[in-house]
């Protein structure tokens, strides 16, 4: 049996792309270029996700509840993000879909991006290359904006997000 040492941003990205995919299959080449993270690279987070009992032995179904109530109770503490400086960049946490339809502010959050055209504070995205994955799939974006809320969010956004959240996972 592999060793465990730890998840790592990018398997919680994986673990997303693959339960937004819900039934459809998919292969790690595909993974691997959906996200532009190595083929190795998604193999190991395969490996460590199953392990941490977040993904079924066969790898290829996610163990929705666990991953839910991983990214509730413990992503924010985990991976914990604090805004940064001002640049352009994509929207995310309150300021993208689906939660920027309820929530109205006029500090929004960016992952920094070259294609991105909205000014506001820096966060960190869990893997550098989320920002270009979500630009190629309006479903994995919602999911990936509504974690940066879990993870920058106040009470009422953290909220807000885990019930949006769990519509996309659950």
């Amino acid at each position: 049996m592999k060793k465990h040492s730890g998840m790592r941003p990018q398997d919680i990205v994986i673990l997303l792309k693959i339960a937004i995919k819900g039934e459809q299959s998919w292969t790690m080449k595909e993974l691997s270029h959906e996200l532009e993270i190595s083929a190795s690279e998604v193999s190991e987070s395969l490996n460590r996700s199953s392990i941490a009992g977040l993904l079924y032995q066969n790898k290829k179904q996610v163990m929705r509840q666990a991953l839910m109530d991983f990214l509730q109770y413990g992503l924010r503490y985990v991976y914990p993000q604090q805004p940064g400086a001002l640049v352009r960049g994509v929207p995310t946490a309150h300021a993208a879909p689906p939660l920027s339809e309820e929530i109205m502010s006029d500090a929004p959050y960016v992952w920094p991006h070259h294609e991105g055209n909205v000014r506001g504070q820096a966060i960190e995205p869990l893997y550098p290359s989320v920002p270009a994955a979500c630009l190629k799939d309006p479903a994995f974006y919602e999911v990936m904006a509504l974690c940066d809320a879990l993870r920058v969010g106040r009470a009422r956004e953290r909220n807000i997000a885990v019930e949006a959240l769990k519509k996309r996972i659950c």
